[in-house]
C-alpha cells in the first residue's frame, strides 16, 4: 500500500516521534546531543517554528511544534539532512541514521496540548535516563527543564505553556509540575502515538461507547490526532490545499509566473523584482514572491532562496511578511487587486 501524505496546514500542531533505523542510537554522547539541539533551535528561529515539548532519548526524539512560516517537512528535511552528515563524520559512519520516515501526527489542541506536552516532557523519566521529577527539572535534554525555569531555549515557546495554568509564572509553573507529576503513574501512552482510526476516535473507551459501537462510521486517520469533526476539517482543508495547488499549476502557474504577478501588483517588471534590494515596493514583491511560491505552489524554500539571491532564514521572514500583505490587502495569487 502506498504511504499516505504527510497532511500541514497553517498554525497546525504536530507531534513529531523520529526513531533510529533499526532502533538504534542517534545520539552517541552530550556532544551529539548539543549539536542536535544547537542545529534544531537555528532551524526553528530561522523558519519562526514554534517548539512547544521535547525529549532526546539516545535511540529517538520527540518535537511538538506548530506550523510557521514554512511547512514543517522542510524544517524536518533541514534539521534530519543536517544532523546525519555531521554525525556520520564524526563518528566515521556510512548509510542510513534514520528510520525512512519519522512519524508527524497532526493534532487537535483542545484536550491534547497538555497531554502531548506531559508525555513528551516524562520520556527521560520513562526510559529510566532520570530517577524521578526532581532530576528530570535539572535535565538538559528535556523541555521541562526549560519550562521550570532550569534551563534557556530561546527557541522554546513555555510562556505558551504556562500560560494555560496562570497569568504569574510562578503561579503557572507550580500548576505545570503538579500536572506533569500526576501523569507520571499513566505510563506509555499508546493513544497519544498509534491507533489510527482509536486515536482519531479518542481511545478504546471512547470507540466503544461512541457512534462506531452501534455500528456507525467514525472518521478516522492515523495521521491526526482528535475527534471525528476535528479529523475530518483538518483532511477537508488538506484536500483543499492540495486541489487549490493541482488547479494552480494547471493554469501554468510557476516560479516565474509567480514573480510576474507580484510585479503587476506592484509596478514592477519581473527583472525588477528578482534584483536584490530594500525599496519598499520591492520588498513588498519579493515578499509575496516567496509567500505564494513556498505556501501556494509547495516550492521548497531552499529552492526559493537561490532563485531570489536570499539566505533561507531570508525567505522564511519572507513568507511570513508576504502573507500578513496578502491577508491585509486582499491580494491572491489568481486574483486581480492592486498595489
Amino acid at each position: 500500500m502506498p504511504r499516505q501524505a504527510r497532511i500541514d496546514i497553517p498554525g497546525a500542531l504536530h507531534h513529531i516521534i523520529c526513531r533510529g533505523i533499526e532502533r538504534r542510537r542517534i545520539f552517541q554522547d552530550d556532544k551529539d546531543r548539543d549539536d542536535f539541539l544547537g542545529r534544531l533551535g537555528d532551524i526553528l528561529r530561522e523558519t519562526t517554528t514554534p517548539c512547544l515539548a521535547w525529549a532526546l532519548i539516545p535511540n529517538h526524539f520527540h518535537l511538538l511544534l506548530v506550523t510557521g512560516a514554512v511547512p514543517i517537512a522542510t524544517v524536518m528535511r533541514r534539521l534530519l539532512t543536517g544532523y546525519a552528515v555531521t554525525h556520520h563524520r564524526r563518528h566515521q559512519r556510512h548509510g542510513h541514521l534514520f528510520q525512512n520516515r519519522y512519524q508527524s501526527i497532526l493534532c487537535q489542541e483542545e484536550p491534547y496540548l497538555l497531554e502531548l506536552v506531559r508525555y513528551i516532557h516524562l520520556n527521560p523519566l520513562r526510559a529510566q535516563l532520570v530517577t524521578d521529577l526532581e532530576e528530570l527539572e535539572g535535565y538538559r535534554y528535556s523541555g521541562h527543564s526549560a519550562v521550570m525555569g532550569k534551563e534557556q531555549n530561546n527557541w522554546q515557546d513555555t510562556g505558551r505553556v504556562l500560560a494555560l495554568f496562570a497569568n504569574r509564572r510562578s503561579v503557572a509553573r507550580d500548576g505545570y509540575r503538579q500536572f506533569v507529576e500526576e501523569g507520571i503513574g499513566m505510563g506509555r501512552r499508546p493513544e497519544l502515538t498509534g491507533g489510527g482510526l482509536i486515536r482519531s476516535a479518542g481511545g478504546w473507551m471512547a470507540l466503544k461507547s461512541g457512534p462506531a459501537a452501534g455500528g456507525g462510521r467514525t472518521k478516522g486517520d492515523e495521521r491526526i490526532l482528535g475527534e471525528g469533526e476535528f479529523v475530518e476539517s483538518v483532511l477537508k482543508e488538506a484536500d483543499e490545499t492540495i486541489e487549490r495547488r493541482q488547479w494552480l499549476q494547471a493554469q501554468g502557474y510557476d516560479f516565474q509566473k509567480v514573480v510576474s504577478r507580484a510585479g503587476e501588483l506592484s509596478g514592477m517588471n519581473a527583472e525588477e523584482v528578482i534584483k536584490p534590494g530594500k525599496q519598499p515596493q520591492r520588498a513588498k514583491a519579493r515578499s509575496l514572491v516567496c509567500y505564494w511560491a513556498v505556501l501556494e505552489l509547495g516550492l521548497v524554500g531552499t529552492s526559493v532562496a537561490k532563485m531570489l539571491g536570499m539566505s533561507q532564514s531570508a525567505v522564511s521572514k519572507a513568507v511570513q511578511r508576504g502573507g500578513k500583505l496578502a491577508a491585509d490587502k486582499g491580494y491572491s495569487l489568481s486574483g486581480e487587486r492592486k498595489l
